[in-house]
């Protein structure tokens, strides 16, 4: 079992900044995908990023492209999201997910932390 911890969100301003972090505990495993979904009120959980736990080029969202990074630390067991010149759309609460294959698709995703608010106001 992989129990899987976000922090990190808060309220900021359009155009700062925020870094999301997303810590494993439990059986950790050693190789698969970690991954940030959004989810806004009355909206689908969107794919944010995602990274291969042993390395990989990340793929990130064409929403957000350019503008968020995602990265992880195998030595800490925890997965980053720098956000920078977030807008007000930006606003959601992240999850932090975990899956065995690269897929995009949310269902595909085994374990799920328990999200983080993002506020952006305008």
């Amino acid at each position: 079992q992989v129990k899987l911890v976000e922090s990190g969100g808060g309220l900021v301003q359009a155009g700062g900044s925020l870094r999301l972090a997303c810590t494993a505990s439990g059986s950790t495993f050693s190789s698969g995908y970690m991954g940030w979904f959004r989810q806004a009120p009355g909206k689908e959980r969107e794919f944010v990023a995602r990274i291969g736990w042993n390395g990989g080029i990340p793929y990130h969202a064409d929403s957000v492209r350019g503008r968020f990074t995602i990265s992880r630390d195998k030595a800490k067991n925890t997965m980053y999201l720098q956000m920078n010149s977030l807008k007000a759309e930006d606003t959601a609460v992240y999850y932090c997910a975990a899956t065995r294959i690269a897929t995009t698709t949310a269902t595909m995703y085994d374990y799920w932390g328990q999200g983080t608010q993002v506020t952006v106001s305008s």
